[in-house]
């Protein structure tokens, strides 16, 4: 027998109403969290619309455009959730289909894992999930994938519907502390060589955020410690950690080099991680937990990267003179509940300049959820505020060794700056300073 899936109720529901709706083959991603005995499916979203698609590609599947939702998904599931495979509603024969969800699930993961700056673990599962549904029969056909090896042939799995499922999962939460800094060599300094830079030492940080030591409510359990007695419905645990992080005896940072610039990480990000109640160790809430951490940092620097590339493409060309230095704002992170009984949430990240209608908007799109504004969770990350006094003095005063550094009124939010002189910090706000020597 194969792996066994235990998936939520509404998930069967969406099914169906995507069944009662599909007017051709429909795509979409299944979304939960695995485990060693068994793997639980949470919720499952569609693949968009694309606007340019036309008729004339008629059955045919989009890979790159599944691909390409598939990351930006992921990137909005907190710790504890992830894509776990894909599905299709077609009247086509299920064998028919096997080739081209085989193909879509590879594809999906090699991009998902391409943006992991973590290291994966020997317990890790590997296998994921392809369901074939028929829109007239509401006929299922699951099976598996191990995508650890290319020639991996297709397994059966068993897929069974339950009610609350994730009613009495776990929430664990941590506040952290972020302070990096990434010189630039030379004259890199555009957002290619940047992005090139922060990848190397976001992984560095990465290596130290898993050697660092979980303190979970104050305590450093044994690994194979159970953090629940056994699955009692509808009673909801949390859990508040730390993390406490041992710097290297040398880092690039401290080293004397030339450089044509730099990116200084600072700040405090909020992490949450969501873990099934069927004797969940404390081992796994710690792997889950360091993976949110480093995830969600790398994910913010991504977002902001992409953005200075496409400003970057914009402005070619243009006579606009290069500021010496320059403040974006990261987003924050945003979280919504699912509509399921339980704690279960995904997130969005909100730029400064955005309202929470387009965090709406962005629900709606990637991942099919109809949220109204008061279901969103603003309040573990406040708002960047990028003040223009505060660019004019970065711009003008020189590096200086000593700054008396504000302590942020909250511990929830996390500052990047890109500057030349490595005590300025970004307090109470999410910024990205711009600084070339």
């Amino acid at each position: 027998m194969g792996r066994g899936y235990i998936v939520e109720g509404a998930v069967e529901g969406y099914l169906s109403k995507l069944c009662e709706q599909q007017a051709g083959p429909v795509t979409g991603l299944l979304i939960g969290q695995s485990s060693n005995q068994r793997d639980f499916v949470v919720m499952a979203t569609r693949t968009p619309q694309r606007e340019e698609s036309t008729a004339a590609a008629g059955n045919s599947l989009d890979k790159e455009w599944f691909t390409e939702h598939a990351r930006q998904v992921s990137r909005m599931l907190p710790g504890g959730l992830s894509v776990l495979g894909v599905f299709i509603i077609t009247d086509t024969d299920a064998k028919d289909t096997l080739t081209s969800l085989r193909q879509l699930v590879f594809a999906a993961e090699n991009l998902i894992s391409s943006e992991r700056l973590w290291s994966p673990a020997d317990d890790d599962v590997t296998e994921c999930v392809t369901l074939h549904v028929n829109p007239k029969t509401r006929k299922t056909v699951c099976r598996t994938f191990d995508v650890r090896d290319p020639k991996s042939m297709a397994k059966p799995a068993d897929w069974k519907y339950q009610s609350d499922v994730c009613s009495s999962w776990i929430t664990i939460s941590c506040c952290l502390n972020v302070d990096m800094l990434v010189p630039l060599p030379g004259n890199k300094t555009s957002t290619e060589s940047m992005d090139q830079c922060l990848k190397e030492e976001l992984r560095v940080w990465a290596q130290q955020i898993e050697s660092g030591v979980c303190l979970i409510d104050g305590k450093k359990l044994p690994e194979d410690t159970e953090l629940t007695s056994g699955q009692k419905r509808n009673v909801r645990q949390t859990y508040t950690t730390q993390l406490l992080i041992s710097p290297e005896e040398q880092r690039l940072t401290d080293v004397v080099q030339r450089c044509g610039g730099s990116v200084s990480v600072r700040g405090a990000i909020h992490s949450r991680i969501y873990l099934h109640s069927y004797k969940p160790k404390a081992k796994l809430a710690e792997k889950l937990l360091k993976r949110d951490v480093v995830s969600t940092v790398a994910t913010r620097v991504q977002m902001v990267l992409e953005e200075l590339q496409a400003s970057e493409e914009e402005s070619k060309g243009s006579s606009r003179d290069k500021q010496q230095t320059e403040l974006v704002s990261l987003p924050r992170r945003v979280f919504c509940p699912v509509k399921v009984s339980g704690p279960v949430c995904v997130c969005v990240y909100q730029f400064s300049d955005e309202g929470l209608s387009e965090v709406t908007d962005r629900l709606k799109e990637m991942l099919d959820i109809d949220a109204a504004e008061q279901d969103l969770d603003t309040r573990q990350e406040i708002t960047a505020e990028v003040l223009e006094s505060s660019a004019a003095s970065v711009a003008t005063e020189p590096a200086v060794e000593n700054v008396k550094v504000q302590e942020p009124k909250r511990n929830n939010y996390i500052g990047v700056a890109m500057a030349t002189a490595a005590a300025l910090l970004a307090t109470a706000a999410s910024m990205l300073y711009l600084n070339d020597v």
